[in-house]
């Protein structure tokens, strides 16, 4: 038993060394929102656009899966109308997720896998005021991303994926309410190296 599981650590171990990585970077939108529940009586939350950028890679794995590692700045947010005003909150985070993709030979592909988002910034903005609220936020979210994209011959792809957040975003201890982000990302990325 012992050799068994020793030649599948030693094979595992020769599979990862030999897998082919490449490195990329890409660049998109956010379509974002923040789900609030129970929402409060006359205060509604609506889709607010940002960008997205950062590097990733892929590794190769057996069959027609690879598993692909990021790290990509999004800006995330919403649109605020409340009776006393309409507002902005505008959310600054470094996203890492770890996604598992299937690709067919035709190029497209399906994505699916966790994220760690860990807070920059968090701002409110309101008739012309910008006011400091990342205290009132914490610093890390759990979500899950799942996507679909086309990965062309020249290293050059488009996808797009819901980042449906788990976490809550309230720091508070005392509020009754969550907070939960939600984005889409549409994003063109690149790959360095053959095909």
């Amino acid at each position: 038993m012992k050799k068994v599981l020793l030649f599948a650590i030693m094979a595992a171990t020769t599979g990862i060394a030999s897998a082919q990585v490449k490195f990329g970077v890409k660049a998109g939108l956010n379509l974002s929102n923040v789900s609030v529940s129970p929402a409060e009586a006359g205060v509604s939350y609506k889709i607010a656009p940002g960008f997205n950028a950062g590097f990733l890679a892929n590794i190769s794995l057996p069959g027609k899966f690879s598993l692909q590692p990021e790290v990509v700045y999004s800006g995330q947010g919403t649109k605020m109308t409340s009776p006393d005003g309409n507002g902005n909150i505008n959310l600054g985070y470094v996203n890492v997720p770890v996604l598992l993709k299937y690709k067919t030979a035709m190029g497209f592909f399906v994505e699916a896998g966790p994220q760690a988002g860990f807070l920059l910034s968090a701002k409110a903005k309101s008739a012309g005021v910008t006011t400091d609220i990342k205290d009132s936020f914490k610093s890390t979210e759990i979500a899950g991303v799942f996507g679909l994209g086309y990965m062309s011959p020249l290293n050059i792809g488009v996808d797009a994926r819901y980042n449906l957040g788990l976490s809550n975003l309230d720091k508070s201890s005392i509020s009754t309410s969550t907070a939960k982000n939600g984005v889409i990302q549409i994003a063109v990325f690149y790959f360095f190296g053959g095909k």
